[in-house]
């Protein structure tokens, strides 16, 4: 990672619903907005990830994979192919082109699928045999043998009177790494930094807040939750559904074409919010019983195990921030507040950024989807 401070930085978000980016411009110390763009056409990129990370002793290069079936038969799987960085790189270029990007370095995002994530518990060692015996340690926790993977840590603030010291481990892939290195040199952009999802929500929804909050990414295919304490990313979950599930259901009840669905969605939430029927909202609710129930009970189980946590117990969860495509979904926000009894609402990553008060109005509405992007932009524009 390069850490030195950029006038100008590129968050690059390349997610299923596409590729988003948001380019800041630091101005009298305060991060200003210059352009964004959004390539809406539908990425594989969990697909790669997944197929990626169940391999174990796989070479470290663009080659093809070997996955190994049940029946222990390998097969050649292709997964990130010249071709396939060809793909992406070309998507990242057109957006940039269209957006007038100017920034030549870039932050981009690791999703979820992609990390890693563990805090280990270490006692006090001397400075110069840390990291051996952190990677000793890391070594029994990883899929795949350390060598194959790149690591990243961050010590953790000690809890009262705790002497072990808690460290937050993120590892990803080197094909991963790899990768992404290859798409921005195809696009021309100098890859900066690569950072999880989770590290650029938190910069862009929770900031210096100290409390315990939970971020709920509901995105295309995944909905991820991270659990925020002390300002840090501490643990994260991911369950396999979001918007497109809300897209089958009511293609299937107002029986249209999935064409159709995102233009109906848009008329009918709102309306369904003007109205403030309550009779309405419990059918609503119901109907959407298949996407909402696994979200809050994977909100009370994430919570329910953190808290339980020798460490944790004293703690109190404060707010629920929902982020991601659907984070508009009707009625989701009150929902999950009246049954944790905690704040909950849709969090505004444009808060820490300048922009022109004509934008207002268009720029909270797809800023849920914009949030990572954002996110990873304001790294080292933050003081």
């Amino acid at each position: 990672m390069f850490l030195s401070k950029s006038k100008s930085v590129l968050g690059v978000d390349i997610g299923a619903g596409g590729i988003k980016v948001v380019e800041l411009h630091k101005d009298k110390n305060r991060p200003v907005l210059f352009t964004y763009g959004l390539a809406t056409g539908r990425r594989d990129v969990h697909d790669l990830v997944k197929a990626v990370s169940q391999q174990r002793g796989g070479e470290l290069s663009l080659k093809t994979a070997v996955v190994q079936q049940k029946e222990k038969t390998p097969v050649l799987t292709q997964v990130f192919t010249p071709e396939k960085v060809n793909e992406y790189a070309a998507v990242l270029k057109a957006v940039c082109q269209k957006s007038k990007i100017t920034a030549k370095n870039a932050v981009v995002s690791l999703p979820v699928s992609a990390v890693f994530h563990a805090v280990v518990n270490l006692p006090p060692v001397k400075k110069a045999e840390f990291e051996t015996i952190l990677k000793a340690e890391v070594k029994k926790l990883l899929p795949r043998p350390i060598e194959e993977m790149t690591l990243d840590y961050q010590v953790l603030p000690a809890a009262g009177e705790e002497k072990n010291q808690r460290v937050l481990i993120n590892a990803v892939a080197r094909e991963v790494v790899v990768f992404y290195t290859q798409i921005f040199q195809k696009a021309g952009i100098t890859l900066e930094a690569l950072e999880p999802e989770s590290t650029a929500l938190e910069r862009a929804l929770i900031g210096r807040d100290q409390s315990v909050a939970m971020i709920v990414d509901v995105g295309a295919e995944h909905t991820n939750f991270f659990i925020i304490d002390g300002g840090v990313a501490i643990t994260h979950n991911s369950v396999e559904i979001g918007g497109d599930r809300i897209d089958q259901i009511l293609s299937t009840s107002l029986k249209v074409d999935s064409d159709l669905v995102g233009r109906i969605k848009q008329d009918w939430f709102g309306k369904l919010l003007l109205e403030k029927d309550e009779i309405k909202k419990a059918e609503f609710l119901e109907t959407f019983r298949s996407v909402i129930d696994p979200i809050v009970k994977e909100i009370e189980y994430s919570f329910d195990l953190y808290l339980r946590q020798s460490d944790n117990m004293k703690k109190r969860p404060e707010k629920v921030v929902l982020t991601g495509g659907a984070a508009f979904f009707p009625f989701l926000a009150d929902y999950i507040s009246e049954k944790f009894n905690l704040k909950c609402y849709v969090g505004d990553p444009w808060g820490r950024v300048v922009y022109q008060d004509g934008l207002k109005d268009l720029l909270h509405q797809i800023g849920p989807r914009m949030s990572v992007a954002i996110g990873l932009a304001l790294r080292n524009m933050l003081q």
